[in-house]
């Protein structure tokens, strides 16, 4: 663990978007100048943070697995709670996956959101900085103060800004997570009561009888199952994707699902490593079936958003089977999994976006052969779809095999049953495109659709330049990870009981 920057980089990144967000309150969203005022303040805001959290990634050092960028400050001396903040080579990613997509959301709602702008940045900038604290926190309480607060600004965007069932989608999504949350809450007491502080560092150190362990991991697993979605807790998301607008889905899907996946690995298996071991071979049969059960239910979707968000279940399914493989191969590739899935089903649900607000279906039926008509948009679709599919040379790839190869490694049938979800996958993403670009242009609406303008090539750039960049060249993403995994790996080994370690062919401490 070290500090590596003199200013408190990490609160600002955090706290940066609320003031943007304050600054919006104090201007006047009723007149068309007001709006576009509030509009370039939420755009600049966020850039100016993505900006700083790049200096969080040019001064990360890569070699070294511990939390950098330490803060630490007496919050509640009274109770011994602490607010403290810090990345490693897992939690740096997804901070700086907030802070792309949050610009990259702005501009794609600059001219879709036309009622209550005003709110509709504030919302936004305000998700911002509970998503980037709930990855930056190592404080148990801050963590869920972070982790719960992701739920108001999203409950809004959902029930103001979504479709006709958006009030029924915004209270499942909200009540789904909030009773898994509760569990959670129990869960952090009781660490509290146990170690005597919620400091998350002193924690990672403490030992837990084996039976408490059981009751603890159950506790979080209800909250982090929900949340990313795992089945069978998966059925608010694709009623939520669906009622979203499109920036709410990009952000749902990109982030907010890697917070169970960034959960299992922060709490359940570096904090519960007999518990981690026990319940593994529950995690892998959950996973499993998600990846068939789910492609199979994307296979016969006519909605596309429905279709990604099943397919969005799928995908984690390989980050919770390479998470709970418990090995170096499996850990890489369930957080590189995250990462990618991140980039591409943002892309997707934006490529859904552009369709969208040109004709205002979702329908797969009522498009097709749009490749003669708007073939930059093909172009864009295809590269994502790809990426979805895991094509070598794609962000997809790289996750997918780690993903599996740690899943061998651990138990070989794992391995081969998830291996079907890759033909499935590729099944139902290449009808989808099928569907949409090919055959006859007829339909007259259809036919008239306008190709990506500027706006939409500045939005879909940087994430075409990450998948490639993920895929062609992952050392620069992935030699972080690798270290702090390595180190996570390591004390997960020295802390089972060699009971734990036969337990569904784990491996001894030191084994390869």
């Amino acid at each position: 663990m070290n500090s590596a920057a003199s200013w408190p980089i990490l609160s600002v990144v955090t706290f940066l978007p609320t003031l943007g967000a304050l600054l919006a309150c104090l201007m006047r969203g009723d007149t068309p100048s007001g709006q576009r005022n509030i509009r370039w303040i939420g755009l600049w805001t966020s850039l100016l943070t993505f900006a700083i959290s790049l200096l969080i990634w040019t001064g990360y050092d890569p070699s070294n697995g511990g939390f950098q960028f330490v803060e630490r400050y007496a919050w509640v001396p009274s109770a011994n709670f602490i607010y403290q903040k810090g990345v490693d080579g897992i939690s740096l990613w997804f901070v700086l996956i907030s802070t792309l997509l949050t610009p990259i959301c702005i501009v794609s709602s600059w001219d879709s959101i036309k009622v209550r702008p005003k709110e509709w940045i504030i919302a936004l900038l305000v998700l911002e900085t509970m998503m980037v604290g709930m990855f930056t926190a190592l404080d148990l309480v801050l963590v869920y103060v972070f982790f719960e607060g992701v739920l108001i600004p999203m409950f809004v965007i959902i029930g103001i800004w979504g479709g006709q069932r958006r009030i029924y989608a915004a209270f499942k999504f909200f009540l789904y997570t909030l009773v898994g949350s509760v569990l959670m809450l129990l869960a952090i007491i009781a660490m509290y009561l146990k170690a005597g502080t919620t400091d998350m560092i002193v924690i990672l150190r403490t030992p837990f009888a084996a039976e408490l362990q059981i009751y603890l991991w159950l506790a979080f697993f209800a909250s982090f199952a929900v949340k990313m979605p795992m089945f069978p807790v998966h059925t608010w998301l694709p009623d939520a994707h669906v009622e979203a607008p499109t920036a709410g889905s990009v952000i749902l899907a990109a982030v907010l699902l890697k917070m169970g996946g960034y959960g299992f690995i922060r709490f359940s298996v570096q904090m519960l490593p007999n518990a981690s071991e026990y319940f593994a071979p529950l995690v892998f049969a959950l996973s499993i079936v998600a990846i068939i059960y789910t492609s199979l239910v994307a296979l016969v979707q006519t909605d596309m958003k429905k279709l990604i968000a099943y397919s969005s279940v799928a995908h984690m399914g390989f980050v919770t089977m390479g998470i709970f493989a418990l090995n170096q191969q499996g850990l890489e590739g369930g957080v590189f999994q995250m990462i990618s899935h991140g980039v591409v089903s943002g892309a997707l649900f934006l490529c859904v976006g552009v369709v969208y607000d040109r004709l205002h279906t979702r329908e797969i039926a009522r498009y097709g052969g749009m490749s003669v008509n708007m073939p930059r948009y093909a172009l864009v679709f295809m590269v994502f779809t790809l990426a979805s599919v895991g094509l070598p040379s794609t962000s997809g790839f790289v996750g997918e095999f780690l993903s599996l190869l740690g899943a061998f490694l651990r138990n070989t049938w794992v391995g081969v049953l998830a291996s079907t979800g890759l033909v499935l996958g590729a099944a139902y993403m290449l009808v989808l495109y099928r569907r949409l670009f090919f055959g006859k242009l007829e339909k007259a609406d259809v036919k008239a659709m306008a190709d990506l303008h500027w706006r939409e090539i500045v939005v879909f750039a940087p994430l075409i330049v990450l998948v490639f960049w993920l895929g062609l060249y992952p050392s620069t993403f992935k030699d972080p990870i690798a270290s702090s995994v390595a180190s996570i790996v390591s004390a997960h080994q020295a802390r089972i009981t060699p009971k734990a370690a036969q337990a569904d062919g784990a491996y001894a401490p030191g084994a390869k």
